[in-house]
């Protein structure tokens, strides 16, 4: 099992290569106070002073330390094994720059120096950007420790106004993971009770199962009072349990006092002191108690990361898969994305399509409930003698007869008022196209949405492909229109009463003539303008009602003294009632005809001149627009943010294979 740290060391140096924290690696996290003597504890354990010392915030961005057990340097030149090239007996290196080594433990406190005033400045100031640090020696055991800035409250320097909530948000992100083991640091020589690590550690971890406490500074205690209570957990129980050490002052440290002669004094202080639990307190204790706690945490953790490993390889080789491999062939690369378009178009429209929107209708669905739903009810709505007045009628019959008295029912009343109604279809007819044309105009977005990290990767082929279609279907727009015009304009030209479902005249009269009888429709009775019913005893309105209903427009404005009055209403004969119903039968029978064919024939046309043609066309004239050679290099032009996210995506994806592998290497028998 002491292979599980290393590997875990291993994976971290994968992952920081690519900047990523996708995986919650296991790790020790080290939170306390101020001052506490954390970053003492991690010199004790590593037995070397290699971390920034002194009063106030010193530490102040996330270390990562990575300890690496290795034989000693004798062994190695005796077992030749060069596990390192590295001729000394303790080395370390940092992740910034890894071909460096450092053999001397000063030049590492020096380059901490310089690398944190590098990102955080000289006065105090803090930064979440972590910097890694990596010790190879025979005196450690391998562990994996986080030291963070103290918990601090009031900002000095060039610290900003909300320093505790930086500082809280930053070590808040290292213990949330539930992956990591958290080191509560306390001063001995404070409450415990008031212990801001383990109120951050209860916080995130109530059960406590993955905090351990640490009490610094026994020695520095009153006179006359013990640490006895707190390292036996009768104050506050800590389940992974409490272990106390004393750390070198600040005169042991300018008296350059060497950790082990510290490791020394405190053996003995805790023998004297607290001889009951002396055995499982001090520096080497804690060290041995991380060591284990780390195995066992990484043992259990293992499952899960290497099913997490193996999901993210997963879904990191569709994303790869999906921003497209870099351009061998441009020629091939543009018609294979040109024909997919095309092809995608027409399948909409005919609803072969793979991807089926389930939210609305589209394409094909859409304009086939244009054609019978929207367009057909319109028509059908539509009534045939909308608009018609009784009066419009009887006039139409006497400007028809002109000078003579007829005999019979006009034809050209009838041909005059039918034309009339049947041109009320060719608003409705060409609104049908229009809506048509718009449906083709969204089947574009709908084709881009599902080609999405094609058309996203080239955006110049892109919007070319989208004026090319948006181009065709504007040049046929005005033809259809054209050919609906015209099919209206053919009923409007010969108004066939020979046709077999147009009833017959004379039917009609004897219907008509059959049923005098019946009460008279609306407006008969009278021969009057509605407006002038509708004025009631206003004079001005009753005047104009009194103009002759056969003067031309401009007749009441002329003076003409042959013009005799006519009463301003009369009953109706029976013989222009007769008339009037006749020729309402017979334009509403002809109108259906003409609705029906109208209604019948319009989709046909729509398909045939803007739908059928844009299928069969489209990817000629694509490619006769944009398959062009000066053209290549312009449209095949990627975005920058697909090349740089298909480059995160790649390393992301070799990092994770390699942590696949890295993981697959432990064998079953070492967890145990």
């Amino acid at each position: 099992m002491e292979t599980l740290i290393p590997v875990i060391n291993k994976l971290q140096e994968i992952f920081n290569t690519v900047g990523a924290e996708v995986i919650q690696l296991p790790q020790i996290v080290v939170i306390g106070s101020q001052s506490s003597g954390k970053s003492s504890v991690l010199e004790s354990i590593v037995g070397r002073d290699f971390l920034p010392r002194g009063s106030g915030i010193v530490t102040r961005r996330p270390l990562i330390l990575q300890l690496v057990h290795v034989s000693t340097l004798e062994e190695r030149r005796r077992a030749a094994s060069g596990e390192s090239g590295v001729q000394a007996e303790e080395w370390a290196t940092f992740l910034h720059c890894k071909h460096k080594t450092f053999t001397d433990f000063s030049e590492i406190l020096q380059e901490v120096e310089i690398e944190t005033e590098r990102t955080t400045g000289t006065n105090k100031g803090i930064s979440q950007e972590p910097l890694y640090l990596k010790i190879y020696s025979p005196h450690v055991l391998n562990l994996t420790l986080v030291d963070l800035p103290g918990i601090t409250k009031v900002p000095v320097g060039d610290q900003p106004p909300d320093i505790e909530v930086q500082v809280r948000d930053m070590i808040l992100s290292y213990i949330s993971n539930p992956n990591c083991l958290i080191l509560a640091v306390t001063a001995a020589n404070t409450d415990m009770t008031t212990s801001e690590a383990l109120k951050l550690a209860r916080d995130v971890d109530p059960d406590g199962r993955r905090t351990l406490a640490v009490i610094t500074k026994l020695d520095l205690m009153d006179a006359g009072t013990d640490a006895m209570d707190m390292l036996m957990g009768r104050v506050i129980p800590v389940k992974l349990g409490i272990i106390g050490v004393v750390n070198r002052s600040q005169h042991d440290i300018n008296s350059s006092k060497s950790i082990s002669e510290s490791l020394r004094d405190e053996q003995a202080l805790l023998q004297k002191r607290y001889p009951s639990l002396a055995n499982r307190n001090g520096t080497r204790f804690l060290a041995k108690t991380l060591n284990r706690l780390l195995m066992h945490h990484i043992r259990d953790c293992l499952p899960e990361l290497k099913t997490r490993v193996n999901v993210l390889t997963a879904q990191y080789q569709s994303v790869l898969q999906s921003y497209g491999q870099p351009i061998e062939d441009k020629n091939a690369t543009l018609l294979q994305i040109i024909t997919k378009f095309a092809t995608e178009y027409c399948n909409t429209i005919e609803g072969t399509a793979r991807n089926i929107e389930t939210s609305e209708l589209c394409g094909g669905a859409r304009m086939c409930y244009i054609f019978h739903e929207t367009f057909g009810r319109t028509l059908e709505s539509i009534d045939p003698l909308a608009g018609l007045t009784m009066l419009d009628i009887l006039t139409a019959i006497r400007n028809a007869t002109g000078p003579r008295p007829a005999l019979f029912v006009p034809e050209v009343s009838f041909e005059l008022l039918v034309r009339r109604q049947i041109k009320r279809l060719e608003e409705p007819s060409l609104r049908c196209v229009e809506l048509v044309h718009e449906e083709l105009q969204r089947i574009i977005q709908h084709c881009s949405t599902y080609n999405t990290q094609e058309l996203l990767r080239f955006p110049k082929l892109h919007e070319a492909i989208v004026e090319v279609v948006t181009g065709v279907l504007r040049r046929r727009l005005p033809i259809t229109n054209e050919m609906v015009h015209n099919l209206v304009a053919i009923e409007l030209a010969y108004i066939n009463t020979k046709h077999p479902d147009f009833i017959d005249t004379a039917m009609v009269s004897a219907s008509v003539s059959s049923s005098k009888s019946e009460p008279l429709p609306d407006g008969a009775r009278r021969w009057k303008s509605e407006k002038a019913e509708e004025a009631g005893t206003d004079d001005k309105s009753r005047g104009a009602s009194q103009i002759s209903l056969y003067s031309s427009p401009s007749r009441s404005q002329a003076v003409n003294l042959l013009d005799t009055p006519m009463p301003a209403t009369r009953k109706l004969s029976q013989r222009e009632q007769r008339d009037c119903e006749v020729i309402r039968r017979l334009i509403k029978s002809y109108f259906l005809i003409v609705r029906k064919s109208i209604q019948d024939s319009v989709p046909k046309t729509v398909m045939h001149f803007l739908v059928n043609y844009v299928k069969d066309h489209l990817q000629s004239e694509l490619v006769g627009q944009l398959y062009k050679p000066q053209l290549l290099d312009t449209m095949l032009t990627e975005s920058e943010d697909m090349a740089q996210q298909r480059n995160e995506a790649a390393n992301m994806l070799k990092a994770l294979q390699k942590a696949s592998q890295t993981i697959s290497e432990i064998r079953e028998t070492q967890l145990w």
